[in-house]
């Protein structure tokens, strides 16, 4: 009896551990399969996970150092790995339970190879601030990233004075996709590219300017290495590579089927002699959350709802994508919405073959709620593509710059990006 009491005095040992989560432990043995040689990576970690509350949602960014593979112009660097945008947990605490058969959470983790500088002995962690940032964009919008996609982000990806300021997605080659017992994780990987480049991108398609920068190997090659240093765009070092990107914007139109932005739009009868005025308030005031946080919830707002006229408005820099959205768009036959980043409100351009709409050639401006169908007959299609050559030169613009169509009882107005 002494003996039996005594042993159950001996609580668990010290230094025992919680097991692994099942779909992290998955992620990390495909991690070991490439990376055999580093079981034990440097890790940024969430102090507060974001299921307690904190506000990073990815657990975990393992840092590998890759060695590279000099024979096929693959240099050292960097590989980044996060874990918490697939279901690490597989009990609800951040992701639906799903079955195996499915996406595992979002789906997928992203990735990030960062040039090995001569000298470095530990991987600079701005990429995982970088990461994280991406993930609360996928949290909060529900939004998933798939390869071609691309991300303005308008600054150096590190603060510096690098040229390399915006990123597109691919398939990371190395890992590309597994199994977990809560479902599929694909890895997404981020590719740091210049202004010029993410332009293309949004003229024609991702996929064609990734082509394009895994054949040059100071522009990242066939494992899409960023090399924060680049001071070349693939224009520069290719001088074939425009014509590539514009034959392809000609024959095949765009990929791009819609964006974020500012925008707003109104039911207008100043055609008849009433002007409307103001413009940069309009905007300011449809941006205002706490007229567009509800807007969708009334019954009487998801009317369909067929308007004799309409105002549109987008700050300059979603306006600039309008010759994108007629040209690459509308004239292949497809539509393309600019979203309000601040609401619900949505505009989409319409093509004539475009089945399945609100509008046709009697009712071209339908609204459903705050989203706005408007339908560009081919006649109107030509002559917005001759039109907005202005924007262009989106620099030249004397704003607010209003482009009117009297006889459609249409106008477009391009206001500044701060309103």
């Amino acid at each position: 009896m002494e003996e039996a009491a005594s042993l159950n005095h001996h609580g668990p040992p010290i230094n025992m551990l919680p097991p692994t989560p099942p779909g992290l432990e998955s992620l990390y043995n495909l991690c070991r399969k490439v990376y055999p040689d580093q079981v034990n990576p440097l890790q940024v970690t969430a102090l507060l996970k974001y299921w307690l509350g904190g506000p990073d949602p990815l657990d975990y960014i393992s840092m590998y150092a890759n060695p590279g593979i000099p024979s096929e112009n693959i240099p050292p660097h960097w590989h980044y790995i996060s874990f918490g945008l697939s279901d690490l947990h597989g009990d609800g605490r951040v992701h639906d339970l799903s079955g195996s058969d499915g996406p595992s959470g979002f789906g997928f983790e992203l990735t990030f190879r960062l040039k090995h500088e001569p000298g470095e002995t530990t991987p600079p962690t701005w990429p995982a601030t970088l990461m994280q940032s991406l993930a609360k964009y996928v949290f909060h919008s529900g939004n998933s990233l798939c390869s071609g996609d691309h991300v303005s982000w308008h600054c150096a990806l590190d603060n510096s004075e690098s040229k390399v300021q915006h990123m597109l997605m691919t398939t990371d080659l190395q890992l590309n996709s597994t199994q977990t017992p809560f479902g599929t994780v694909n890895f997404i990987q981020i590719v740091g590219i210049c202004t010029e480049e993410l332009k293309a991108a949004q003229q024609w398609n991702g996929a064609g300017i990734l082509d394009i920068l895994r054949r040059l190997p100071i522009a990242g090659g066939s494992w899409h290495i960023t090399d924060m240093r680049r001071g070349e765009n693939i224009f520069e070092l290719d001088p074939y590579a425009q014509e590539e990107v514009n034959r392809g914007f000609e024959i095949e139109g765009s990929n791009l089927s819609g964006v974020s932005g500012r925008c707003s739009w109104s039911e207008q009868n100043y055609f008849n002699g009433k002007e409307f005025k103001d413009v940069s308030s309009q905007l300011d005031n449809t941006y205002h959350p706490s007229l567009l946080g509800s807007s969708l919830e009334s019954p009487e707002m998801l009317r369909i709802r067929k308007l004799d006229g309409v105002h549109l408005i987008f700050n300059l820099e979603a306006g600039s994508l309008l010759p994108l959205a007629i040209r690459g768009r509308v004239k292949h036959g497809r539509h393309f919405t600019f979203k309000s980043i601040l609401g619900d409100t949505a505009v989409t351009l319409v093509a004539n073959s475009v089945t399945e709409t609100l509008v046709n050639i009697d009712h071209p401006y339908v609204a459903q709620g705050s989203w706005l169908q408007v339908l560009i007959p081919d006649d109107l299609e030509q002559d917005m593509a001759v039109t907005f050559q202005a924007l262009a030169s989106p620099e030249a613009l004397s704003l607010p710059k209003t482009f009117s169509w009297p006889d459609r009882k249409l106008s477009i107005t391009i206001v500044a990006d701060k309103v």
